[in-house]
């Protein structure tokens, strides 16, 4: 069987396109620079994922580029890259910031002069800002002290937020995985197992499947540490009437699709039915009021106003969608001061999420806009609604 992925041509195309809006912003080139925790704009172009070091692709306006890796990924980087040509420089070393003396690497003013940027008084555009550690932002100064350095993250934002047909296609197979790790979870919950036990059988059941990764740190949370909104799973064992909150997640070829829902160790009661439900009809009104078209904040305006009116004020923690994609959450968020508009194949979670007195509820999972709604990736929690397991 055909595995799913991104093909080699699609890599090239991104590079154009990149290469197009670097040229219309007046640049000469862009750096992207991406960890192992958030390596999503380096891969996005070369199909590179670092571990330990980082990684980054150098873009220049004329569509040349070339993937830059540490001192020790020179080898990995054309055996997983898609871009053929690979240099390897000290500005991307480990955290361990070993010296490597006999190391004779190249330079930044190697990497611009491959791709045909020369000169001293040249632009140059961060396309991932955050993700850029300080060592390459030094790196970058040192070496060109007279260029123009400007962050250009909307180029990012503008190539990754609507995905091609073959993005789509990764994502869907995500969530077809996630919906079986789901199911062995909730059938392996009773009282007495850990947290860690669980997301240990959600891991199990990715890899069997086809996952290449967890597409976020998956996680079980019980009782009080449903709270969080992120966090991660402990030792906790779980007990006999607690709400346990399930975040699983596959990866496929970087694509990082989860599923987000709320279990009951025993009959849904009180406050936290209130409030669980509440969330549920919340996370099923957006889903139904999504299309191409409207502006972003139309819908995080009404979802808040909604929670104020119902008196849930006060349990409100965010808005009602992120982005999602090679990373779970991704550029843009839906939040009340978007100014953007929703396009044809943007792709969002619907995480909605509620905060109680002693606990939290999100229920979770990934949609595309089309032009008069939305294509949910997954049934799942239409067809289980609220789980009560009974003990």
């Amino acid at each position: 069987m055909q595995r799913i992925c991104i093909p080699d041509y699609e890599y090239q195309e991104r590079i154009a396109k990149a290469a197009k809006l670097v040229a219309e912003k007046g640049l000469d080139a862009m750096l992207v620079v991406s960890t192992e925790s958030d390596y999503a704009n380096a891969r996005y172009f070369s199909g590179f994922w670092p571990l330990f070091e980082r990684a980054g692709v150098l873009i220049g306006a004329n569509g040349k580029a070339v993937l830059l890796v540490g001192p020790e990924s020179a080898i990995i980087a054309k055996d997983f890259g898609k871009i053929d040509k690979v240099m390897v420089l000290k500005e991307f070393r480990e955290s361990a910031d070993p010296a490597y003396p006999e190391l004779v690497p190249d330079t930044f003013k190697d990497a611009f002069n491959y791709i045909g940027v020369t000169g001293e008084n040249i632009k140059i555009g961060l396309g991932s800002y955050v993700e850029c550690t300080l060592p390459i932002m030094e790196g970058l100064k040192d070496t060109f002290p007279k260029a123009e350095i400007s962050i250009c993250s909307d180029i990012m934002v503008a190539l990754r937020s609507i995905k091609s047909e073959n993005e789509l296609a990764c994502i869907r197979e995500g969530f077809r995985i996630v919906e079986i790790a789901t199911d062995e979870v909730v059938k392996a919950l009773k009282p007495g197992v850990t947290e860690l036990q669980m997301v240990g059988i959600a891991q199990k059941v990715i890899y069997e499947h086809g996952a290449e990764y967890e597409g976020l740190p998956m996680y079980v949370f019980s009782e009080s540490s449903t709270r969080h909104a992120i966090s991660r799973s402990t030792y906790k064992e779980i007990g006999k009437n607690d709400i346990v909150q399930l975040n699983l997640s596959a990866k496929i070829d970087g694509y990082s699709p989860a599923i987000g829902l709320p279990v009951f160790m025993g009959k849904a009661e009180g406050e936290k039915k209130e409030l669980v439900e509440f969330c549920l009809k919340m996370h099923n009104w957006t889903t139904e009021n999504l299309k191409a078209g409207i502006k972003a904040d139309v819908v995080p305006k009404k979802f808040l106003q909604m929670f104020k009116d119902a008196g849930y004020e006060k349990n409100y923690v965010y808005g009602p969608c992120h982005g999602t994609g090679m990373i779970e959450v991704e550029a843009p968020w839906m939040e009340t001061s978007s100014n953007y508009e929703l396009k044809k194949n943007m792709t969002f979670q619907v995480d909605t999420f509620i905060s109680g007195s002693t606990f939290g509820c999100r229920w979770e999972k990934g949609i595309a806009i089309k032009e008069n709604g939305v294509e949910s990736y997954t049934d799942y929690l239409e067809k289980h609604g609220l789980i009560e397991l009974g003990f």
